[in-house]
C-alpha cells in the first residue's frame, strides 16, 4: 500500500503513514477506523522496533501494551450464523468447530505503541506460528513488555526469546495448559477447591458437562432503524405477528 492511498482524515496518522511506508515498503500496512497496523515478519521484529523507538520521525518511547491472538477459529466461529432454524437452534450449534492448530499463522503478538512527542499511535503484529510459537522479547528496548510477555506467555503459550524470566503471572502453580487458546476447553481440565478436612486447596476432575448458551433467535432492534418508514414498518410487522 502505498502512502498517498492513506486517507484516515488525521494528518498525523496520514504522516505516519507516509514515515512507514517510506522506511518498510515491503512491510504490510493497513489503515482501518482511523488506526495504523503495521505487520511484519519475525525475524524483522527487533530491528523494526528499535527504529520505532529511536528514529526521530517516529519516537514510539512508550508501550502500552502486549496481547496474543489465537486465530485457530477465526472465520469458523460458531456464531457465524445469522438465521434461526425451525428445528430449534439457529446458533452455537457447532459444538466442536474445525480448528487449524499447526496453521502458520495460527498465533499473533500485538504491540500497541504511543509516541508522545508526536501524539499518534500504531499497532505493530507479528505471526508467531502455530506448533511451537517463538518471538524475540522485546524487554531490552521496551522494559514495560516484562509483564505483559509473561501474560501472553501464560495465557496462549507463545514463548519470546531472550525474556529474563518467563514464567506463568497470572494462573496457579502446576496449571495445565494455557486458557485463552481456542482448544482449551471452556470448561477446564481440573476444578479447584478448599477441603476443610485437608485443610488444603484440592483438585478434582471437572463435571461441568461444556455447553453454550445462546439466544435461538435474534432479531432487529428497530431502536436502530434511522427511517421513519423503515420505523413503521418494524412496528406495523410486531403488531401483525401479534394479531
Amino acid at each position: 500500500m502505498t502512502a498517498s492511498s492513506f486517507t484516515t482524515g488525521d494528518p498525523r496518522l496520514d504522516a505516519l503513514a507516509a514515515s512507514l511506508t517510506d522506511r518498510w515498503p515491503e512491510h504490510r500496512l493497513v489503515a482501518d477506523l482511523g488506526e495504523l497496523t503495521l505487520t511484519v515478519p519475525s525475524a524483522a521484529l527487533l530491528e523494526v522496533c528499535r527504529t520505532l523507538q529511536q528514529a526521530p520521525e517516529f519516537a514510539f518511547e512508550q508501550l502500552l501494551d502486549v496481547c496474543g491472538v489465537d486465530y485457530a477459529a477465526y472465520g469458523r466461529s460458531e456464531w457465524a450464523t445469522t438465521e434461526a432454524s425451525t428445528a430449534g437452534f439457529g446458533r452455537g450449534v457447532d459444538r466442536d468447530p474445525e480448528l487449524d492448530l499447526d496453521a502458520a499463522e495460527r498465533f499473533a503478538v500485538v504491540y500497541h505503541l504511543l509516541s508522545l512527542q508526536h501524539n499518534r499511535r500504531l499497532r505493530l503484529k507479528v505471526f508467531t506460528g502455530g506448533s511451537r510459537p517463538l518471538v524475540d522479547s522485546v524487554v531490552s528496548i521496551w522494559q514495560a513488555a516484562d509483564w505483559f510477555e509473561r501474560e501472553t506467555f501464560d495465557l496462549f503459550g507463545i514463548l519470546f526469546n531472550g525474556h529474563p524470566d518467563l514464567r506463568r503471572i497470572l494462573t496457579d502453580y502446576g496449571f495445565v495448559g494455557h486458557p485463552f487458546r481456542k482448544d482449551f476447553p471452556l470448561s477446564g481440565h481440573v476444578a479447584m477447591r478448599y477441603d476443610p478436612e485437608q485443610g488444603r486447596v484440592v483438585y478434582e476432575p471437572v463435571e461441568i458437562e461444556p455447553r453454550v448458551l445462546v439466544p435461538r433467535v435474534i432479531r432487529s432492534d428497530s431502536r436502530y432503524l434511522g427511517d421513519d418508514r423503515d420505523l413503521a414498518a418494524a412496528r406495523a410487522a410486531v403488531g401483525g405477528a401479534h394479531a
